[in-house]
């Protein structure tokens, strides 16, 4: 779909109904007000069961590079994906999308995964829960590693809250390199249905021992 809307038509109600139905909304730049509707013929996911992890990152997470929390910064997380940065002039996120997905979060549908070094956030993303899926919109860093160690406790819980897919939208380079693949918009949508008759628990808190465990797990079963 390529339908232009003006930004104030666009709801966190109506935000959820696109990706339950496989489409998306993006914006030209952070400061046009029309969003326009994303229903690719292939779409990007990366397998919670073929996550791989590069052997220089699993040394990064073992090592506790960065505090690692969830849900305590969204809106900062959301911002700093929202900003300019080196190599990246616009970003498809405006105002209004920022303004649903942070309403997305008050409802506790739409969660953030933070990397803190001596109290300041270096690095995140942010996604949004609905069903079994998870739908990961942005990340940014300004540490090295500080985003892909987010991405890593990001599929920790996703695999522990029982979360079937991770829907990355768009394959990256970047993305690649963790395992993510294309697939037509026919199967994802099979995938996405699949996905959506399950209730995943997005596991914001884990307890020291429940992580360390995980994590061991983790490492054992990816590439």
């Amino acid at each position: 779909m390529s339908r232009r809307d003006q930004a104030h038509d666009l709801s966190a109600e109506l935000l959820l109904r696109a990706y339950a139905a496989g489409i998306f909304p993006m914006s030209e730049s952070r400061s046009d007000p029309h969003v326009f509707w994303v229903d690719p013929e292939v779409r990007g996911i990366l397998p919670l069961d073929g996550f791989h992890i590069p052997r220089r990152l699993k040394k990064s997470v073992r090592q506790g590079l960065y505090e690692v929390k969830c849900d305590t910064a969204f809106a900062e997380v959301v911002d700093m994906c929202a900003g300019a940065r080196q190599g990246r002039a616009e970003t498809w996120i405006n105002g209004a999308i920022e303004q649903a997905v942070l309403q997305l979060h008050r409802a506790g549908i739409a969660h953030s995964v933070e990397a803190w070094h001596q109290d300041e956030l270096v690095g995140g993303l942010y996604g949004i829960a609905l069903g079994g899926a998870f739908f990961g919109e942005s990340m940014f860093s300004t540490a090295r590693d500080a985003s892909k160690v987010a991405l890593v406790h990001l599929v920790l819980r996703l695999q522990l809250g029982g979360f079937k897919l991770l829907d990355t939208q768009f394959v990256t380079d970047h993305l690649r390199q963790f395992g993510a693949e294309e697939i037509p918009a026919r199967v994802y949508l099979d995938r996405l249905d699949e996905a959506l008759a399950y209730q995943g628990v997005f596991r914001a808190e884990l307890s020291e021992d429940t992580e360390r465990k995980a994590m061991d797990q983790l490492f054992e079963t990816t590439t």
